[in-house]
């Protein structure tokens, strides 16, 4: 019988039902807690703000388990030799869908206009159909995936761009620039590593076309908030972003009070612990029969 160890007090409330239904519902019998000695444990369930932060101790352990879809603040600890799974859950990924498809909607629409209009300001211009609205994706994984079908089911024209050469996508920064210079609506959902800090900068941004919209769903860290903030008084028409660099957002930064801004609180996507835990007790599942785990991350890409 396996040893789980839930080493993510915080979250632990969320999961105290969700992970022993779902690790019985593989077929798996566990004993999950909260605290055991680290020789005995065989799994480890996971989020980077755990206390836990020393796996030297955990010598028996034949996985860590990510709650989180980003694994930044934990694939550079030099004690964690052992596999690590990043989560991919199916309720996180129907939630940044929505928040994509409805963000992107609200300003290929131009919804802002009606929905706030003091001056009763009568405007029968009509906005383009979406065919005629080119949406670019940067990151084209399991979320980006997901987001370009939801839109090209609406018949947007979607581009994905991705850091390595995929079937279908732009890569490299030769396809970077050409992914820049076509969109009308900019959507990022790069993971962060050192090579995506601050991809949009200055000279990138200035390759947008004029009115140009971003979407920012995927990490703060992607975009480099001074180069926005001088890009929107020049060709970006707005930037609506639910994630930063520090977060919550402090009250005194000008993304707040920029009139072409729209600041959202990190809700765009949150991993949910009912689907969350049939993920991992899938992994624990593979990993007591010996298949590969799912969502293995890989060190060197940082993802």
């Amino acid at each position: 019988m396996p040893l789980i160890l839930f080493a993510a007090p915080s979250l632990w409330p969320e999961y105290r039902d969700a992970l022993p239904r779902a690790v019985a519902e593989a077929g798996i019998k566990a004993q999950i807690v909260t605290e055991a000695p680290p020789e005995q444990v065989d799994y480890i369930v996971y989020a980077p703000s755990s206390p836990l932060q020393d796996f030297t101790p955990y010598t028996r352990t034949k996985a860590v388990l990510n709650l989180w879809a980003g694994v930044e603040r934990i694939t550079g600890n030099p004690t964690l030799t052992q596999p690590l799974t990043r989560m991919v859950d199916p309720g996180l990924t129907e939630g940044m869908v929505e928040w994509v498809v409805g963000h992107t909607l609200r300003h290929h629409l131009g919804m802002d206009r009606h929905i706030v209009n003091p001056g009763h300001i009568w405007d029968p211009t009509c906005p383009p159909l979406a065919r005629e609205r080119p949406v670019t994706i940067l990151g084209m994984g399991a979320l980006g995936s997901a987001c370009a079908d939801a839109l090209r089911a609406l018949n947007f024209p979607v581009t994905g761009w991705s850091r390595s050469e995929k079937p279908g996508q732009l890569h490299g920064e030769d396809g970077l620039r050409q992914a820049l210079s076509a969109a009308q609506i900019l959507i990022t959902l790069l993971p962060k590593t050192p090579e995506t800090d601050s991809l949009l900068n200055a000279a990138r941004l200035a390759l947008l076309p004029q009115g140009a919209v971003i979407l920012n769903p995927g990490r703060g860290a992607l975009i480099d908030d001074d180069a926005l903030l001088a890009a929107l008084d020049r060709n970006i028409g707005h930037a609506t972003l639910d994630v930063f660099r520090i977060e919550p957002l402090p009250q005194d930064h000008p993304f707040w009070t920029h009139p072409r801004v729209t600041v959202t609180p990190h809700i765009a996507a949150d991993t949910r612990a009912i689907t969350a835990a049939r993920v991992i007790a899938e992994n624990i599942r593979r990993g007591e029969t010996g298949e590969p785990f799912l969502h293995l991350v890989d060190r060197a890409r940082g993802y």
